[in-house]
């Protein structure tokens, strides 16, 4: 696509920063932007160069509202694609406000939520995949989802997606060959093995992205760790410490958690959202029920468990807890170290049936706080970021990944058929959807003409 596809008529306007700070700026993008910029200031722009920055003083009614620092944008060397101007003014919500409200009475109209990044897509600057991570990186809370997304929007999965697009291309062509010119018989073709080997190592490269959305939400959405045990284990006065603050209120009372409290922080780079949970006991309190209740559902939604004790379990313990986080990572911790030492706390041993990791802590002092996290990190499975490596963590990749994958089995399938006859149009079939479900992810589309000329462009068929 190019801005010669798409001419956007209006000019658009908003404010592209956050209330609070020391300054504003003010986007406009459309063809109007530099002819509206020229109504509003004391300055004349018809010699601005672009990609160029101008000191003015913006009017409003002929009267000054504020000294600003202009940034000229010719198109198509823009964010969007089209001439833009931002305008850098002082932080007060008054200036910014009344500011918009000049450049509307002068043509500009106000931006709906997205349209500049819109705009930006449908000139042809970025694919779906870039735009989506636009947001991705601006809600981005971590190291790890900063660098995912940014990874996605120079576009390093776009570029792993167009070559499987090039390389799907070359398998569609040499089966479309085979069907156009199969009553020609001193024609010649790649090896069907060759093709399958083809269509084995692209279902491979979907496969290994299709299996990355795990971590992938992982990362943006925060890693889930479910802190539960038995009542005054410490558990609220753990989740305070991780979070370097007083979330949950700490009492000696039993049964004092009743719900749930979840809070998020970062460890390592990675974003955590640890959640505190009611102690698990037997209690006739209807409410405390409720919230035993709900530790059970914060255990099923964690992938990770920190079982929090302050004495050896018995083995029944134990054997529930192993249960309870099947499909689980499981940490168990002793908290109250700092009892140990006066001997008034029994150290509590492993037991042979343990195979997960088991820590000493003092929620209380801080004591083993620091290894706790470490191994928190290590528990999550994440691996780290490498500035080449894609992740994806959006649903609609994933599922336009799996859904691609399907029909790339039956190409395999199809290849390995040994009666190629049967099944070439059925395989051809198949890889004209695969090609759609990736082409939806990047919002491109395959039309019959490109096979047409892949086909031309690689093969001699009039030989």
């Amino acid at each position: 696509m190019s801005t010669q596809d798409f001419a956007f008529t209006t000019t658009i306007c908003a404010l592209a920063t956050a209330p609070g700070g020391a300054l504003h700026i003010i986007r406009m993008s459309g063809p109007q932007s530099l002819e509206i910029v020229g109504k509003i200031i004391d300055k004349p722009t018809d010699r601005w160069q672009p990609n160029s920055l101008h000191y003015a003083h913006v009017l409003d009614h002929g009267h000054v509202l504020d000294e600003v620092v202009v940034s000229c944008y010719k198109a198509p060397h823009s964010y969007t694609g089209e001439d833009c101007c931002e305008i850098s003014c002082h932080g007060s919500t008054y200036i910014a406000h009344r500011l918009l409200q000049v450049l509307a009475d002068n043509g500009a109209t106000m931006a709906q939520p997205g349209e500049f990044t819109q705009r930006a897509f449908l000139n042809g600057k970025l694919d779906l995949s870039q735009a989506e991570a636009v947001a991705d990186l601006i809600a981005s809370k971590s190291k790890a989802a900063h660098r995912m997304a940014m990874n996605q929007l120079r576009g390093r999965f776009s570029s792993e997606l167009q070559q499987l697009r090039e390389q799907l291309l070359r398998l569609t062509s040499l089966l479309e060959l085979e069907l156009d010119f199969s009553d020609h018989e001193d024609l010649e073709f790649a090896d069907r093995n060759d093709l399958l080997q083809l269509a084995t190592a692209i279902d491979r490269h979907i496969s290994r992205l299709a299996m990355s959305y795990k971590a992938g939400q992982a990362i943006k959405e925060g890693i889930a760790v479910a802190i539960v045990g038995e009542t005054n284990v410490g558990k609220s006065t753990l989740l305070n410490r991780l979070l370097k603050e007083n979330r949950a209120i700490v009492s000696d009372i039993h049964g004092t958690t009743r719900d749930t409290i979840e809070d998020t922080t970062q460890i390592g780079g990675l974003t955590f959202r640890f959640i505190d949970t009611a102690g698990l006991r037997q209690t006739d309190d209807a409410i405390e029920q409720i919230g035993i209740q709900r530790t059970h559902e914060a255990i099923r939604r964690a992938s990770i468990v920190i079982w929090l004790t302050d004495e050896r379990p018995a083995n029944r313990q134990i054997d529930e807890m192993y249960t309870l986080t099947a499909d689980k990572t499981l940490i168990v911790v002793q908290n109250k170290t700092d009892l140990l030492k006066d001997n008034s706390l029994p150290a509590c041993q492993k037991p042979e049936a343990w195979t997960c990791p088991m820590h000493f802590i003092s929620a209380k002092t801080g004591e083993g706080i620091e290894a706790l996290e470490h191994a928190i990190c290590q528990a999550a499975q994440i691996p780290d970021l490498a500035p080449d490596q894609t992740i994806i963590s959006s649903a609609r990749h994933y599922h336009a990944l799996v859904h691609a994958q399907d029909s790339l089995q039956r190409v395999v399938n199809g290849l390995a058929n040994p009666n190629p006859i049967v099944t070439n149009d059925l395989i051809a079939e198949d890889l004209r959807i695969v090609l759609q479900d990736l082409a939806e992810i990047t919002g491109g589309q395959i039309t019959p003409q490109e096979t047409l000329n892949n086909i031309f462009s690689h093969f001699c068929v009039g030989k």
